[in-house]
């Protein structure tokens, strides 16, 4: 009977844009007969599955649901007093509702057009400036990967900026915590750095340092005066970075105040849950000195060429897609939709609610220090922010551990000591139960009630902090959330998401983000998971971990998967390292050259030098493949040294190259190993497997084939795949020793990272099934050739397989516009916005071309949108030349067009205000308006401010805001 009443909710199709009507259609544009046509045309035969593609049948959205609500109740919420850097959380419920669960904030990409993404980059500035502000230094970026990830970035950065005398060598406070202390190891080791961890109160500064990272509070809660111990690292030339709670900076003295160059850590406990790891934004601070030097996204202040204030990513040519292999960091996806929560709730408690906030978990702290030396116990410490530590032997240490685990409460064990860590959700019950777990008999010796407190703190004058924070309008304007809701609604309407039209981005596959697919992630049950709570309270998770890699394994035909890299960039570099250990213990350790494409995408380079490889570029001839015969020269020269080759399948320039199993054969026969950039997985799902192509080790984005959103800049993850020769180097983490000794060590802080959005991918690929899947891929190609043949006969399409077919995206060239009429790939990506659309790709992997994907997920009606806003745009160009117009005064150089630019009474343009804004019939249906004119990007570089600016700059000048 099962069998004859399916649920009638078929996922895939709600997924998958066009309908069978619709693919018809499109397939006879395209000229070719059924999907199975078009595939066999543009995938080559001898790359494709050998067997039937099985990976699972496919759920309907009730299903899963309801499976996932049976793994929910596999875990469970004990308290967590663990602390080492994650801390439950009160994320208010304004923000969570329309920020974290609202698709109008994590559907956006990385804010390359800024004149459509001012409402995140408001928020991200917010970020920026609350960051300095807690900090004491002078500049922040937008967020990085995790804490440890950001000291590691921060070794990485001062390292770099070495100018005479280099040295190699950074010490490493003990107290920080261990698994910063791991990632910051793991990358040292492959730069050639020594670590030095040690005691810091008894470091003579005998041995020459670039650098040291100290904890702040330190991961057992002490409070420190490093006020001298910076001092004495200057006098060495070594830079100071530290790891700060930015809570806690609410009321101790700030980093930049005692000397610190740097200072980084986790927001994670402002308003974001721990989510068994993640999805958590690392903060970024340093000082003005570095500014070309620091990692990640940095938003600037710049003015519109209406001369209106207008905000930008700036200083973009020290990031990795302008400097490659030179630059100092890998970054690409970092975290901007868990900072953006983090910046939305500053603003929301402002800097009176964040210091109630935070004293009144010190407040708790110092009750819990008062009951514990009643108890009888020995606090290590006696100046504190939220963490108490208590000397205790073993086998106290396991009673008492029983009588947590029966009061469901977790502390940290560690030899001879016990911590308790406190957060914004303790209440005085809580303490009352820590209380009774410690005590030593059986009748509670100690009560609350019973104890006194003071108003203040109990630290030293020289650690509490004098100076204002936060004193911009913006953090005391949105108290009630009234006009905290009104506030973040209109910072919404002015970005541009998928939430309005579809994003086309090359490369980025930018497709449904499906609510089913969303709502797990902030139910309790998996959102307050810490990371290094006891496995038994966490089956659920692990269920979900492991039939998520069993999955992956599947997509791959790989042997092993690692989930632990936060991002496709971190997977690029943790596949890598296991390609550089796998020589290392053959005693090939010397094999240190990577080979990689001119057309890759610029992390690559920038890993493999993180990596410490060294990167040789291999040409790619006219039609965008890889130059073969070049690739034999170059792997014949560095045959005794090479390591491995960067590839990306199908190519960055959208076809599946023929020669890929020769590309990977040569390698092999220099001694090399193949890592592929799964970037453009999504043509490849249930067609072709990686390992049968030759391939040895590959990343996969999470956050584009499988569905996690890239919100706004972030979260990403990027697990790796390994062929069974490389699994036993796959990362392993220090907390819960996973992996084998052979591993290459932590890439990330938490053991699966952002664990809590993996659920997205195992929704996704749970509710596709294997032939939703399969389909989903065929779409995505049939979408891609619809629309360069929709396209060709107004742009040339730089690229095309043996067939004359694109794979999943297509490349339009619009270089000799330039030399005809003036215009550039700039002015046609700015005048996109007039018509609705956020631009494709802008010049790469092809300066003056656009790269279009736009993924199984959007209709044929989206995309014929999209075709007549292009092909009107070709007649608007062509009218610049048919009719004399202007080349510096016309329709596209002045693009976008504002609705201020519409309603000011002297309109000055050679055109209608009608052909400026509503150049296209749907638009009268609904348009969305840019929120500024086309942005002054020197201007924003040369005068840098990145933080907001008093009200009164804004009608400022520009030279006098620097």
């Amino acid at each position: 009977m099962k069998s004859f009443l399916p649920y009638t909710d078929h996922f895939a199709e709600r997924h998958i844009g066009p309908d069978e009507g619709e693919i018809a259609a499109m397939l006879a544009e395209v000229g070719v007969g059924s999907l199975d046509e078009l595939i066999d045309k543009v995938v080559p035969r001898q790359i494709r599955m050998a067997d039937a593609f099985q990976l699972a049948d496919a759920k309907s959205e009730f299903e899963l649901l309801e499976e996932l609500n049976v793994l929910a109740a596999q875990n469970q919420i004990s308290r967590s007093f663990i602390g080492m850097g994650y801390a439950d959380c009160i994320t208010p419920a304004v923000i969570q509702r329309n920020i974290l669960e609202n698709p109008g904030w994590y559907t956006q990409y990385t804010p390359y057009q800024s004149e459509i993404a001012q409402g995140r980059l408001e928020a991200l500035l917010n970020f920026q400036t609350m960051v300095i502000d807690l900090t004491g230094l002078e500049l922040a970026n937008a967020s990085l990967l995790d804490e440890a990830t950001a000291a590691a970035e921060a070794m990485s950065m001062i390292y770099s900026a070495q100018k005479k005398n280099p040295q190699n060598t950074i010490f490493v406070s003990r107290e920080c915590h261990q698994q910063t202390i791991a990632v910051v190891q793991t990358r040292a080791e492959s730069l050639g750095l020594e670590v030095l961890v040690g005691d810091h109160q008894k470091f003579d500064f005998q041995t020459p340092l670039f650098g040291a990272l100290l904890q702040y509070p330190a991961a057992d809660g002490a409070i420190y005066d490093y006020g001298s111990f910076c001092q004495r690292a200057h006098q060495q030339r070594a830079q100071v970075i530290v790891a700060a709670d930015l809570l806690a900076l609410t009321l101790l003295r700030p980093p930049g105040e005692f000397g610190a160059d740097v200072a980084v850590g986790s927001t994670q406990r402002l308003g974001m849950p721990m989510g068994y790891g993640g999805p958590h934004s690392a903060y970024f601070a340093t000082r003005g000195a570095y500014k070309r030097q620091l990692p990640g996204r940095v938003i600037g202040v710049s003015k519109d060429a209406q001369g209106k204030t207008a905000l930008r990513m700036a200083l973009q040519t020290r990031e990795q897609h302008i400097k490659r292999e030179k630059a100092t960091s890998n970054i690409c996806t970092a975290q901007v939709l868990p900072a953006v929560v983090a910046s939305m709730y500053a603003v929301y408690h402002g800097p009176r609610g964040l210091r109630k906030i935070a004293g009144r978990i010190h407040a708790l702290a110092r009750l819990l220090d008062q009951g514990c030396r009643k108890l009888g116990f020995e606090v290590v410490h006696g100046q504190f922010f939220d963490t108490l530590c208590l000397r205790l032997d073993a086998a106290s240490q396991k009673l008492i551990k029983e009588r947590a685990e029966e009061r469901r409460m977790n502390f940290r064990f560690a030899e001879n000591e016990l911590g308790i860590a406190l957060d914004e959700t303790t209440r005085v019950e809580d303490l009352e139960d820590i209380f009774a777990a410690l005590s030593k008999g059986s009748k509670l010796d100690v009560s609350v009630s019973e104890m006194d407190l003071d108003d203040g703190v109990n630290w030293e004058p020289v650690h509490q902090r004098q100076s204002t924070f936060l004193d911009h309008p913006v953090f005391s304007s949105y108290h009630s959330e009234t006009e905290m809701l009104r506030y973040m609604n209109r910072l919404q309407g002015r970005d541009l998401s998928l939430t309005f039209s579809m994003i086309p981005l090359g490369s980025c596959t930018m497709k449904l983000n499906a609510t089913a697919e969303m709502m797990p992630i902030t139910w309790p049950q998996f959102a307050r998971i810490h990371p290094f709570a006891p496995p038994e309270q966490a089956r659920g998770y692990q269920s979900i971990i492991r039939e998520l890699t069993r999955m992956l394994e599947g997509v791959t035909g790989f042997a092993g998967v690692s989930l632990q890299p936060n991002s496709g960039a971190q997977g690029e570099y943790a596949g890598l390292l296991v390609i550089r250990k796998y020589h290392q213990l053959r005693g090939q350790g010397h094999r240190d050259v990577c080979l990689i494409p001119a057309s890759a995408h610029g992390t690559n380079p920038a890993s493999a030098a993180m990596a410490g490889l060294q990167v040789v570029v291999v040409k790619c001839d006219e039609e965008g493949n890889v130059d073969l015969e070049d690739l034999r020269r170059l792997a014949d020269a560095h045959q005794q040294r090479l390591a491995a080759l960067m590839v990306t399948y199908p190519s960055t320039h959208g076809v599946f190259e023929e020669q890929i199993k020769q590309i990977c054969a040569i390698v092999h026969e220099c001694g090399g190993q193949v890592y592929m950039d799964g970037a453009n997985m999504n043509a490849l799902v249930g067609l072709c497997r990686p390992a049968d192509i030759g391939v040895d080790v590959c990343h996969l984005n999470l956050h584009k084939t499988f569905c996690i959103p890239h919100g706004g800049g972030g979260p990403g993850m990027g697990p790796i795949a390994v062929a069974a020769h490389l699994a036993e180097f796959l990362p392993s983490h220090p907390m819960l020793k996973r992996g084998s000794e052979k591993g290459v060590g932590a890439v990330a802080a938490a053991p699966w990272s952002s664990a809590v959005i993996l659920l997205i991918s195992w929704a996704y690929i749970k509710l596709m099934g294997s032939a939703g899947l399969q389909q989903a891929t065929k779409v995505a190609i049939l979408n891609a050739n619809y629309i360069a043949s929709r396209l060709a006969p107004s742009f040339e399409i730089l690229y095309k397989g043996e067939n004359g077919f694109v794979a999943h995206e297509s490349i339009l060239d619009l270089r000799h516009f330039r030399n005809s009429v003036g215009v550039t790939v700039e002015d046609v990506a700015k005048r996109l916005m007039d018509y609705g659309f956020h631009a494709p790709t802008v010049s790469f992997p092809v300066a003056g071309t656009l790269m279009v994907e736009p993924t199984e997920s959007e209709s044929k009606e989206e995309l014929d949108r999209f075709c007549e806003a292009m092909i009107s745009i070709r007649g608007e160009i062509d009218e610049i030349e048919r009719l004399g117009l202007d080349q510096d005064d016309n329709v596209l150089k002045n693009a976008p067009h504002t609705l201020d630019m519409v309603v000011a009474t002297d309109w000055r343009f050679p055109y209608s205000r009608e052909k400026a804004t509503m150049p296209a019939p749907w638009l009268r249906q609904g348009k969305f308006w840019p929120a500024v004119a086309r942005l002054d990007n020197t201007l924003g570089d040369r005068n840098l401010v990145c933080s907001c600016p008093p009200i009164e700059a804004y009608a400022s000048p520009p030279e006098e805001q620097e």
